[in-house]
């Protein structure tokens, strides 16, 4: 196994996943203020040293996913993030995308920007000590219409220029060709999707000859749309979700995890738990994990609200969430 293969497979440890907590600064400001908090760089830090400096998240967390403003920020230890991070054995990787806009084709549908100065950025930030990298592509389901052919198509272009880029920098790429949970669409729609975006993915990373050992796949599960009004069971949601898989996913890539995209924190870890145990039914020959967000820092954010005197209590609701996670996965 070369050194990136072996780097990507240390980020499934038994019982481990990952902490998605790489918000730009748009995203971060837009969360922080849905639960009442002020904005500021100075917040931004806190928020993400709420969430860093929690005492016991080895026991749970493989690596952290930052963002790029994080990299060079210090916690309340006045180490630098990627630094104490390391310090616990947890792997610290980057959001490295340029975020979304509108194809001129198809003005309802998004590509991610980026590609320009990837290399130099990727340079930059492997210096600063990210280990690994992540790149997320949107995918939207509107009734038959959308997602086109062309925009998974070009999406899975960028993808794969994207890997072989991070490769090259000796870095691990995580690909996230997102399919949205928005919608109002059907659960086998969804799965549909899943499985021609994802096959898609594999066929024109194949065709940019990007080394497989070392990708990690970030995947939705096949829900029905938030919209919809269905609500599926988690029993449903695995078996959907873990055909589309194998149908569409090479088996020699490092692994897959999961994001939870705007579900719920018992939604997401109730249908991650079904997922798992499916997987081990079916033999799934990739290992599997999560790389969740707002499901591990929802209850804490809403404890927090920015204030010091409640960082004890918001930190209990992040280990309690991230506890009953790694459970979920057998």
């Amino acid at each position: 196994m070369n050194d990136l293969a072996a780097t990507a497979h240390s980020l499934f440890a038994p019982g481990k996943g990952l902490l998605a907590a790489d918000e730009s600064v748009h995203t971060a400001t837009a969360r922080l203020a849905s639960y009442g908090i002020a904005t500021s760089a100075e917040m931004r830090r806190q928020y993400r040293d709420l969430f860093f400096g929690t005492e016991g998240i080895e026991q749970y967390l493989s690596g952290i996913i930052l963002f790029s403003e994080t990299l060079l920020e210090k916690g309340n230890d006045k180490e630098l993030f990627p630094a104490s991070l390391v310090a616990r054995g947890i792997v610290p990787g980057v959001k490295v995308d340029g975020g979304t806009e509108p194809m001129s084709s198809s003005s309802a549908e998004l590509i991610t920007q980026g590609l320009l100065d990837l290399p130099e950025r990727l340079a930059a930030y492997h210096a600063q000590g990210a280990v690994f990298t992540k790149w997320r592509a949107v995918i939207r389901i509107d009734g038959d219409q959308l997602p086109s052919a062309s925009a998974i198509h070009e999406n899975a272009k960028r993808l794969a220029s994207y890997a072989k880029e991070a490769q090259s920098a000796g870095m691990v790429p995580i690909l996230e060709p997102e399919v949205l949970y928005e919608g109002k669409h059907s659960r086998a729609r969804a799965r549909t999707v899943l499985t021609e975006t994802l096959g898609t993915v594999f066929s024109v990373l194949d065709e940019h000859a990007v080394d497989r050992a070392s990708v990690i796949l970030k995947t939705a599960m096949a829900l029905s749309g938030k919209e919809s009004g269905k609500k599926d069971t988690p029993e449903e949601v695995a078996e959907d979700t873990l055909a589309a898989l194998r149908e569409s996913v090479p088996s020699d890539i490092a692994g897959i995890v999961f994001l939870s995209g705007g579900q719920a924190p018992d939604q997401a870890t109730a249908n991650l738990e079904a997922i798992a145990r499916r997987a081990r039914e079916v033999s799934a020959p990739w290992p599997l994990t999560f790389s969740y967000a707002r499901a591990l820092q929802e209850e804490a954010l809403e404890l927090w609200k920015g204030e010091e005197a409640n960082v004890p209590a918001a930190r209990a609701a992040f280990l309690a969430r991230l506890k009953k996670v790694s459970a979920a996965l057998g």
